[in-house]
């Protein structure tokens, strides 16, 4: 059974830093792409961050030159810096992989930055 639990999430003020964890179990982790997404209140998910099993990676427009994905094979985790948060920033924060039809989701973290 795949499991993808998030921790790290938490409630920060502008301009501050955190780091979500994503821990997987069930799948051969370093063979999958991993995917941060967020949703925010009343809008539709959307892809935050995005790494391959070659360490290849894209952002979002909205979060480039803040936010950093890495992942480290040996623990089965990928991780999600988030620097100079801000408000826009807030919402649901899921933990994906994804590879070919086989498609994981987290159950979320809760992340949100006051102004």
């Amino acid at each position: 059974q795949v499991h993808l639990v998030e921790s790290g999430g938490g409630l920060v003020q502008a301009g501050e830093s955190l780091r979500l964890s994503c821990a997987a179990s069930g799948i051969i982790f370093s063979i999958y792409p991993m995917g941060w997404y967020r949703q925010a209140p009343g809008k539709q998910r959307e892809l935050v961050a995005r790494i391959t099993s070659a360490r290849i990676t894209n952002y979002a427009d909205s979060v480039k030159g803040r936010f950093t994905i890495s992942r480290d094979n040996a623990k089965n985790t990928v991780y999600l810096q988030m620097n100079s948060l801000k408000p826009e920033d807030t919402g649901v924060y899921y933990c994906n992989a994804n590879l070919r039809q086989n498609d994981y989701w987290g159950q979320g973290t809760q992340v949100t930055v006051s102004s």
